[in-house]
């Protein structure tokens, strides 16, 4: 990994860079993230690129049946709600992974999007997308 300040080889679990002193996002580090183009109280210093968290997802056939049953009453479709919530929160964690090793410690822009990938086993897509930055506070 790489420091965002000075671009010095950092190790990975090193919490601050040995060459500048910089702040290095580790693995413990929260990342925030926020749909607005910037957090209130902070300043972008350095924009790091677009980061993305993908995950697929698909009920099993007990879920299918189900969600079969269900549909069929109408209503929320309870057997796909865990899994479209585990999806997203799965989708957030591996785009806050990208942008740590990056060397972010924020993502702004934030948009997930839902995609049924149009496959007959019923395959959704969930997708996080943001920009990776570094931030400090005003």
């Amino acid at each position: 990994m790489k420091c965002w300040k000075c671009g010095a080889e950092v190790e990975p679990n090193a919490r601050f860079c040995h060459n500048c002193g910089a702040p290095i996002a580790s693995a413990t580090t929260d990342i925030m993230v926020t749909t607005t183009p910037t957090i209130p109280g902070y300043k972008i210093t350095k924009i790091l690129g677009i980061v993305t968290g993908l995950t697929p997802r698909t009920r099993g056939v007990l879920g299918k049946f189900v969600a079969g049953i269900q549909s069929m009453f109408g209503g929320e479709v309870t057997a796909f709600t865990t899994e479209i919530e585990k999806a997203r929160e799965e989708a957030l964690e591996r785009l806050k992974a990208k942008a740590r090793s990056m060397g972010a410690n924020a993502v702004v822009g934030l948009d997930i999007e839902t995609s049924d990938l149009g496959l007959q086993a019923g395959v959704v897509l969930i997708s996080a997308t943001g920009t990776a930055v570094v931030v400090e506070p005003e």
